[in-house]
């Protein structure tokens, strides 16, 4: 294992706009802590978003986690570089003719992806408890260190996006289109969505079944959104519609199992089609 993402992270920091793609993530995601110094001024109403008890413990988790997942597409854009650059500078062909077989090439790739995920997950984690010890009324180490379900799910939610990415890669060989091909899936799933909820079942959940098998949304699935559970969001909510609305915010495991098993079909067809093509 260790050999196969020694050749992998030679390849990327040999790649100036791979370091910085992997450097500008980890610096976009330090800017979850500049949220505490944000203030709304409404005339003699101000509004401090860190005083909404964002930064509570075990609150932070589900925030954190939530807000840190929509920076991965910056390591996605490495996830497909690397393998667009595989094809460009002829290295997928060299490392085979080197005596690395087909599936020890896809093994390294998925190893890279999750050491990505890995790290991204324990970046998070020691941002919040900083931010959490820095901030939270809560400190108790039961109430610190509960909701970590969240955390795991950050990382499933990871690997399963850049193991798309990666299958995305080996399909269609360059970047741009690999990229292309994921915003026009992510508008197709959201299409689909709103008709089934809308349009032909807008009394119903079916629109919720059908969908959590979609690959991109019941990745979305797995952390959702977490500013209703804001009292002043509830308090909001409830003035207007006159009742509270209960929400499901807990990580489940039938969304887990979904989600990991697109992770190995996308693992399994990057395999099966890179055995397929001639190289």
């Amino acid at each position: 294992m260790f050999r196969l993402l020694s050749i992998e992270f030679q390849k990327i920091l040999k790649n100036r706009a791979s370091k910085f793609l992997v450097l500008a993530y980890f610096v976009l995601l330090s800017f979850i802590a500049f949220i505490v110094s944000i203030e709304f001024e409404l005339g003699d109403f101000k509004l401090r978003v860190a005083d909404q008890g964002i930064f509570n413990f075990p609150y932070i988790w589900h925030f954190n986690t939530y807000i840190a997942a929509w920076f991965k597409l910056f390591l996605a854009i490495v996830v497909v570089s690397m393998m667009a650059n595989e094809y460009s500078y002829g290295t997928l062909k060299q490392n085979l003719i080197d005596g690395l077989s087909k599936k020890e090439f896809i093994l390294s790739k998925f190893y890279t992806i999750v050491v990505f995920a890995l790290f991204s997950t324990v970046f998070v984690f020691v941002l919040s408890l900083i931010l959490g010890y820095s901030f939270s009324s809560y400190n108790e180490a039961s109430i610190v260190f509960s909701d970590l379900d969240y955390l795991f799910a950050f990382f499933i939610k990871l690997v399963a996006f850049f193991s798309f990415c990666l299958f995305l890669g080996i399909l269609v060989k360059r970047s741009a289109f690999a990229l292309g091909f994921l915003f026009i899936l992510f508008v197709g799933e959201f299409i689909i969505y709103n008709l089934l909820r809308w349009d032909f079942y807008p009394k119903t959940d079916v629109y919720k079944h059908v969908t959590q098998f979609f690959p991109l949304m019941s990745m979305s699935n797995l952390i959702n959104e977490p500013f209703s559970r804001l009292s002043a969001i509830k308090n909001i909510e409830a003035t207007i519609t006159g009742e509270s609305v209960e929400r499901l915010y807990d990580v489940q495991f039938t969304e887990i199992a979904i989600v990991l098993a697109w992770t190995l079909t996308f693992i399994w067809l990057s395999y099966k089609l890179l055995q397929k093509r001639d190289l």
